[in-house]
C-alpha cells in the first residue's frame, strides 16, 4: 500500500505541476454539457421521458472525461519509460502492481476532480438528484471505476508500445462507445435496430443508466448492480492486462 501511495502521489504531483495537462479533460465535458443541454432539452418533452435533460445528459459529459484521465495514465508512464525512471522501478523491491496502480489511481483521481468540476456546474444549472447527496456520491465511485477501467487500458498500450503518440491514439479508441450507446435519447427511443443492439452489448450504457437512475428516478436495484458489475469486470480486466504486461517487461529487459 505504501508503494501505490508514493507512487501515485509522484504522479499527481506533477499533474498539479502541470494543471494545463487536465485542461482538454474538461473543456470536453463542459462543451458536451453546456452545447447538448441547450440544443437537446426538448427531448425531455417527449411522451415517457423521466426527469431533467440535464441530469440525462450530464453522464456523458462526467464518461467523456474519462478519456483524457485514461490518456494521462499512460502518458505518464511512457515519460518514465523514455527516462529510464521505469527500468529504476523494475529494479527496486516495489511490486509490479503498485507500479501499474500509481499510473492508474493518479489518472482516476484526475478524472474524479473533473467529475466534481463538471458536477458543481450542472448544479449551478439547476441539476437536482432524486436520491440526494448519496446519489452524487454514487456517480463519483461510479466515475472512479470508470477511470480505473479506461487507465487500465492507457496503461496496457503505453508498456505494449512504449510510443506516446500510441498511447494518446489509444484512449480515443473509446469515443465511440460513447456514441455507440443511449447518449442523447433513452434506449427506448432509439429506432435504429443495430444501433441499439450495440447499445445492449456497451459497457457504457449500464454507466450512464446507473448515475441517471440515482438522478432521475430513485434508488433502483437493477441499474446499479449491473452498472457497477460490468465496470468492476472491465477495470478487472484492463488491470489484468496491464499487470500482465508490467510482469513481461520484467522478463524482456
Amino acid at each position: 500500500m505504501m508503494d501505490i501511495i508514493l507512487l501515485t502521489s509522484r504522479t499527481l504531483k506533477y499533474y498539479l505541476r502541470n494543471p494545463v495537462e487536465t485542461i482538454p479533460g474538461i473543456a470536453i465535458s463542459v462543451f458536451f454539457l453546456l452545447v447538448y443541454n441547450a440544443g437537446l432539452s426538448d427531448v425531455s418533452k417527449l411522451p415517457g421521458f423521466t426527469g431533467s435533460y440535464l441530469a440525462f445528459i450530464l453522464p456523458v459529459s462526467i464518461i467523456s472525461a474519462a478519456i483524457n484521465g485514461a490518456g494521462l495514465a499512460g502518458q505518464s508512464l511512457v515519460r518514465d519509460i523514455q527516462t529510464g525512471y521505469y527500468t529504476k522501478l523494475l529494479l527496486s523491491p516495489a511490486k509490479r502492481l503498485a507500479i501499474i496502480w500509481g499510473a492508474m489511481l493518479a489518472g482516476a483521481i484526475v478524472l474524479i476532480i473533473e467529475a466534481i468540476l463538471i458536477l458543481g456546474l450542472a448544479l449551478a444549472m439547476g441539476l437536482t438528484s432524486k436520491t440526494g447527496l448519496a446519489g452524487y456520491g454514487v456517480i463519483i465511485l461510479l466515475t472512479f471505476i470508470w477511470g480505473m477501467a479506461f487507465s487500465g487500458f492507457s496503461v496496457f498500450v503505453a508498456l505494449k508500445t512504449r510510443s506516446a503518440n500510441a498511447t494518446q491514439a489509444s484512449t480515443f479508441v473509446f469515443f465511440p462507445l460513447i456514441f455507440l450507446s443511449a447518449t442523447f435519447v433513452p434506449k427506448a427511443f432509439i429506432t435504429s435496430h443495430w444501433l441499439k443492439v450495440a447499445a445492449t452489448y456497451n459497457p457504457t450504457t449500464y454507466a450512464f443508466d446507473a448515475m441517471r437512475s440515482v438522478l432521475m428516478v430513485g434508488w433502483q436495484t437493477k441499474p446499479l448492480l449491473l452498472g457497477f458489475g460490468i465496470l468492476l469486470a472491465f477495470a478487472t480486466v484492463t488491470g489484468v492486462l496491464s499487470l500482465v504486461q508490467a510482469n513481461r517487461s520484467t522478463r524482456l529487459g
